[in-house]
């Protein structure tokens, strides 16, 4: 058998924490991961500890790091895993694959419960993610998500649970694949992924939740804040109440690109309904519905949209793909 040679990117999150002497779950000097040492045949494993940060203080930059970094190693691996917290795992996998375009497998693990915890998955979790990488079936596929023996793609997948170890789950396309004691199984392919590259993630653009009786007083603050763009979680299948559809008139009349997703945890965000704040009328307004994605993945989308400076037809067309 071919020797497979994985790079491991570890970040930090619960996967590397431990619980302290009050309870409370703590981030060491140390990413104690970086010493474990998981031996799997025909595996030859390079380790750096890039980060050592709860996931709450990953942002655009740290994932940018993180892509050049397996940009630059592409010629020389044939799969990366990356370990992770799990509050924004979901989208720093959704912005590698996004702005990725290589073949190799790029998976993403972490832990719902520290090191030192009862019931720890976090190894488990780490070595269930070296076996996807190294696995043939898993080229081609984007980056993926192993937890819990399940396997889900970075477009798909979201955190459903606080604190619950099966809590990574891919509503819209079901889990992609699993893991058994023996064999790594795959569902499904997905739909052809579109790449765009990216230099930049400066682009200040702010996510807000559709609520009953929203008005469009905070629409036109931030209008007045220097934003580039804008994400709402409307209601439904991408609704608003009238003033707040207002509000959002005047943001693009301030050509601030206003970008609309569902507050529902299941389904698609499509304009359907043609009224004052339905998403019909919204879209010929100038909004765009990104149909397939959450908030915080379409604000990372936007972004790199943005960043490759796409028209404002493009820029439609890109948010608007699965």
């Amino acid at each position: 058998m071919t020797v497979k040679k994985i790079l491991v990117l570890h970040t930090g999150g619960t996967i590397s924490m431990h619980e302290g002497e009050n309870g409370g779950v703590e981030t060491g000097v140390e990413n104690p991961l970086t010493g474990v040492k998981l031996a799997l045949p025909d595996v030859d494993l390079t380790v750096e500890n890039i980060f050592n940060l709860p996931s709450e203080h990953i942002g655009p930059v740290h994932m940018l790091q993180l892509q050049q970094r397996i940009l630059a190693a592409k010629q020389a691996f044939d799969g990366v895993v990356i370990t992770h917290g799990t509050d924004t795992l979901e989208e720093t996998s959704f912005f590698l694959d996004s702005t990725l375009a290589v073949d190799f497998p790029i998976v993403m693990t972490g832990a719902m419960r520290s090191s030192n915890e009862l019931g720890s998955d976090g190894l488990y979790n780490y070595h269930s993610a070296l076996r996807v990488a190294a696995h043939d079936d898993s080229r081609h596929r984007g980056v993926l998500v192993v937890m819990n023996d399940e396997i889900h793609a970075a477009r798909f997948v979201t955190k459903t649970h606080t604190t619950n170890v099966a809590t990574f789950g891919s509503p819209i396309s079901g889990t992609m694949g699993l893991l058994t004691k023996h064999q790594i199984i795959y569902f499904y392919d997905l739909p052809q992924r579109h790449v765009l590259p990216i230099n930049s993630v400066a682009q200040n653009i702010p996510v807000l939740k559709a609520y009953a009786g929203m008005d469009g007083q905070l629409l036109e603050l931030l209008a007045a804040a220097k934003i580039d763009g804008i994400i709402i979680e409307a209601l439904g299948a991408g609704n608003l109440s009238k003033e707040a559809a207002n509000g959002v008139l005047y943001l693009l009349s301030r050509n601030i690109p206003v970008v609309i997703v569902s507050r529902s945890f299941n389904g698609v965000a499509e304009p359907v309904y043609d009224y004052l704040g339905g998403g019909v009328q919204l879209e010929k307004a100038g909004a765009i519905f990104a149909t397939s994605i959450n908030g915080q993945k379409a604000r990372l989308k936007l972004l790199i949209g943005l960043d490759n400076h796409l028209d404002d037809v493009a820029l439609k067309n890109y948010l608007h793909q699965f």
